[in-house]
């Protein structure tokens, strides 16, 4: 599932957003402030950013200075309600992807934030393997042969995210901002409950895979002769 950053101080309207968001299946954490949006995305990645230009510190567009400047190639879409031509061009010359004004319809805020996460990430593949495990984020299952589970968007994340560090260790910290984002909901133990679901999908599609804990830094994928 993707995950967007919105950084929208107005809480009626970062909760109807994000609402779309998440009807469309796309996960969304919320913060209010350029302080906030730094920190949150030092601390986690995200797959693209929802950017308000008034915020309570500055214009919006001072994150995507900042990031831009540092070669962060994040998509962003600025929304605002200045919707004269000069403020398009300049959100678009700051580095915005897309620029929306306010008010607007949530169905046409989905549209562009679906066509902004195609357009970042052409690279995605149809699915990930790993030893006999194939995973396919489209459907959000996990297969061996032709055995399959379903997979919950949190094991979801933590598996592709173990694939993508294959042959090392992933780190509990980014095994957690992938699954659950900035959720302050989120229990110590809910990573290390998540892979023990994890490794019984693994052992009831009898897979040569196993997930390894390195105590205190994080888990690793690892592949065995027998199941």
């Amino acid at each position: 599932m993707p995950r967007i950053l919105l950084v929208e101080d107005h809480p009626r309207m970062a909760q109807t957003i994000r609402a779309a968001l998440e009807r469309g299946g796309i996960a969304c954490d919320v913060v209010e402030s350029q302080r906030q949006a730094v920190a949150a995305m030092a601390d986690a990645r995200y797959d693209a950013l929802i950017l308000d230009r008034s915020l309570p510190d500055g214009d919006g567009l001072q994150v995507l200075t900042r990031l831009r400047a540092a070669r962060k190639s994040i998509p962003c879409m600025v929304l605002t309600a200045r919707d004269a031509l000069g403020d398009r061009v300049h959100g678009l010359e700051a580095g915005a992807d897309d620029y929306l004004t306010k008010p607007f319809e949530t169905e046409e805020l989905l549209a562009r934030t679906r066509a902004l996460l195609r357009r970042s990430q052409p690279w995605m593949p149809s699915e990930v393997v790993f030893g006999d495990v194939r995973v396919d984020p489209q459907s959000a299952s996990m297969c061996v042969a032709r055995a399959c589970v379903t997979l919950s968007p949190s094991e979801l994340q933590i598996m592709l995210e173990l694939v993508r560090h294959a042959g090392s260790v992933a780190r509990r910290g980014a095994l957690e901002s992938v699954a659950w984002g900035l959720s302050s909901a989120v229990t110590p133990k809910a990573l290390d409950v998540a892979v023990h679901r994890l490794r019984g999908k693994l052992a009831s599609l009898r897979s040569t895979v196993s997930i390894s804990n390195t105590k205190g830094v994080g888990y690793a994928l690892v592949v065995s002769e027998d199941p």
